[in-house]
């Protein structure tokens, strides 16, 4: 099962996401993850991908379909993959279609997690995460059970996104309805495009998108 997750910053797809990798063996594909790995391996498209980045370029698209074709040969991905923060454009979209063609796989189901933006201004302003494992918390919706000590892992230490603010995730929600608004029809033309109550309790998201999968 391939998929594309779409939503908003905050609306839980990383959460989402690691609960299918756990269920379904899927792997959890962030370009911005795939490109440090791409530059970290040295690989042909690796080097390419360092070389614009250190010139102060963005990285193609032809240089990120590289990347996650290289990605997606990978052995961990045979069971499927998920993929976060990209298509942002109908181009990329063509372009990821053709590539998977190439390699005789196809997308599954693009998934939105549907939010209301005055609820997720809510949710993102006020999360932080474990320094040590990445769990994450929220000031008023979900606190560790002892003050201060991580549930996972027994950590002291917390941080929070300097971006995770208000003003900023407002921001932040604007351009993501500017890019992905004309990605959707393309997916829902295609007959792949499905959306999930994004603000339903995380467990009943979970379920949700396990329909999706399983289904």
């Amino acid at each position: 099962m391939n998929l594309i997750l779409l939503g908003p910053p905050g609306c839980g797809k990383g959460t989402q996401s690691r609960r299918l990798e756990d269920k379904f063996g899927m792997v959890q594909l962030s370009t911005g993850d795939m490109l440090r790995a791409a530059v970290a391996s040295g690989s042909e498209i690796g080097q390419k991908a360092k070389a614009v980045m250190e010139a102060g370029d963005l990285v193609s698209d032809e240089i990120v379909i590289g990347i996650i074709a290289e990605r997606i040969d990978q052995p961990d991905a045979r069971e499927g993959f998920i993929l976060d923060g990209f298509p942002r454009t109908v181009a990329q979209a063509e372009a990821l279609d053709g590539m998977l063609a190439e390699k005789e796989l196809q997308l599954d189901g693009v998934v939105e997690l549907a939010v209301d933006d005055a609820v997720l201004v809510d949710r993102v302003s006020g999360r932080y995460t474990c320094a040590k494992c990445g769990e994450g918390y929220h000031d008023r919706h979900k606190q560790p059970a002892k003050d201060g000590i991580c549930d996972n892992c027994g950590g002291t230490e917390f941080s929070r996104r300097a971006d995770d603010n208000a003003e900023t995730v407002k921001s932040r929600l604007a351009a993501y309805y500017e890019q992905t608004a004309p990605i959707i029809p393309y997916y829902r033309d295609k007959g792949v495009y499905k959306t999930v109550d994004g603000m339903a309790d995380i467990d009943d998201v979970t379920k949700q998108l396990e329909e999706v999968v399983g289904g």
